[in-house]
Order: C-alpha cells, then structure tokens, then sequence
C-alpha cells in the first residue's frame, strides 16, 4: 500500500495511507449519481411547474453540476459525498489543510483529468504516481488519503476535557499551543491506526527537550497527559 508521508513544521514525519483508484471511482459515481438523482428531480419539478425561462433552467441544473464538486470541498475540508462515504479526504503533501486554492486548481485541471478520455488520464495519472495523484493534485500539491475509522471517536478521547478536579502532572503543557496539540494527536493516530510509532518517539523527544520534561511514562502515555494537562490548564 502507498503511502504520502508528511513532513510537519516540527520535522516529524507521518504516514497516510493514500486512497486506491477504486476508491476513488467509487467516491466519483457516488458524486455523479448524487447529481443524476438532483437533475431529474430538479427537471421533473420544473417540468410540473411549466417553467421556460431559460436562466433558471441553467442556474438550478448547469450551475451545480459544475461546482458540485469544488464547493463540497471547499466547505467540508476537502471532501464531497462519495469521499465521505468512503472515508477519504483531500490533504496538501506538506501536512497542511488545502486552500481554496489549492482546492480550485484541482476542479480546474478536473477538465484534463476527467473530460479527456472519460478520466482515463486520471486512473493513469493515480495509479502510476505512487502519491495517489491525478494532474490537478500534482498542480496543487495535494493528494487523497484514507482517513481513520474511528478518527471522531479517538478526536474526542484525545481532546477530552479534564475532570473537574483534574491536577495537571505537567505544568509546562501551558506552553503548548494549537499546533502542537494537532500534531500529538496526528501521531497517536499514526501509532493507533497504522503501527507507526516513528513519529510519537520523535515527537516526545522535542517535547520533552522543549518542556523541560523528566519522566518514564511510556510515549503515547506521556502524550495523553501533555494533551490532558493543556486541556485543563488553558480552560481554567
């Protein structure tokens, strides 16, 4: 299985696994099949409603076929239906989340990729890169990965809110900030979801250089508890 391994800001490296050419089709039909089942029903309205006007024709059908697409992933963090549905996302190769930009070049080179030969230079382009990408994620320096199952669940045990009467063991956990909390739970969920504890390893090394931090607790232990701590100490 391929993977995009993604270098952070603090020099860590984590592996993706990337989405395959089936899941991907697959993601694809369920998009297409979505927008058939909107067409007729659309059509099948304004067919009952006698409506001509042309405009209107084109704004409720031509537009949305369109951008179908590009807005879902936009607005729901580099995912549309079928994406969703199979449990995959659009993310950049350097770790960070996709712009609109990013996510606009990859629904203009859809064009080349799709248009041209009914995607067969996207199945191509995909199967033969290694990263998982088509020509538009060349161009934006994207791919798409396979999320974890259970990534909400593991999101909410790690980013849990400490007990009331909570004292936290690490008072250098204040330090930490937004980023840093992301990247302990990215490499938990490397080590949990894919038995890659090269990143947590790593990771508790600067830790614990950067904290000031003396302590035996094993690595994945030790960054719960830095999650933990922070989460009680920027809440009070």
């Amino acid at each position: 299985m391929y993977t995009v391994s993604v270098r952070t800001s603090q020099n860590v490296i984590i592996h993706y696994p990337v989405a395959s050419v089936g899941e991907r089709i697959s993601a694809y039909v369920i998009d297409r099949l979505i927008l058939v089942v909107y067409i007729i029903s659309v059509a099948l309205f304004f067919t009952r409603l006698n409506v001509k006007q042309p405009w209107i024709w084109i704004s409720a059908l031509v537009v949305p076929m369109l951008f179908f697409s590009l807005l879902f992933e936009i607005f729901k963090n580099g995912q549309t239906p079928g994406k969703m549905l199979l449990k995959i996302q659009v993310i950049r190769l350097d770790g960070s989340r996709a712009s609109v930009g990013d996510y606009l070049l990859r629904w203009v080179f859809a064009l080349v990729d799709f248009a041209i030969l009914g995607g067969v230079i996207a199945v191509i382009f995909v199967a033969a890169g290694g990263k998982g990408q088509r020509l538009g994620d060349l161009v934006a320096g994207t791919s798409v990965v396979k999320l974890a199952e259970n990534q909400e669940i593991t999101s909410q045990e790690i980013f849990v809110s400490a007990e009331e009467n909570y004292s936290p063991i690490f008072a250098q956990a204040i330090q930490l900030n937004a980023k840093d909390i992301e990247l302990m739970r990215r490499a938990l969920e490397a080590e949990e979801k894919l038995g890659n504890s090269e990143p947590l390893e790593r990771l508790i090394e600067k830790a614990k250089s950067q904290l000031g931090i003396q302590s035996d607790m094993a690595p994945d232990e030790l960054v719960r508890t830095l999650i933990k701590d922070h989460s009680h100490l920027t809440s009070i």
